[in-house]
């Protein structure tokens, strides 16, 4: 059997977005004693995500449309990977955000 390594990475980085989007709900207590905040206030980190993906989409590919497409996604995948990354190493509630 043959692996399609384009495929096998768009399915990757699928995955990873989508973790990163849903785990948080189920971690808001964990992740709300790590920052020290409220279990509703860490919440908000997944409204602030949300509301990333909804101006970012749109924005990202509007500014990236006239790139080659496979260039735009390692650029993208890199800031996310980057994002992700940084948040992890966050060391308090305002840093996180």
């Amino acid at each position: 059997m043959k692996i399609n390594f384009p495929l096998l990475a768009l399915a990757i980085g699928a995955f990873g977005i989508g973790t990163t989007e849903f785990s948080p709900m189920g971690l808001l207590p964990v992740i709300a004693k790590g920052v020290d905040v409220s279990i509703p206030v860490a919440g908000m980190l997944i409204s602030a995500y949300a509301i990333g993906v909804m101006v970012g989409a749109p924005l990202m590919t509007l500014l990236l449309s006239h790139r080659a497409r496979r260039n735009a996604l390692i650029f993208l995948m890199g800031i996310f990977t980057v994002g992700n990354l940084l948040s992890s190493i966050a060391p308090d509630y305002t840093t996180f955000v």
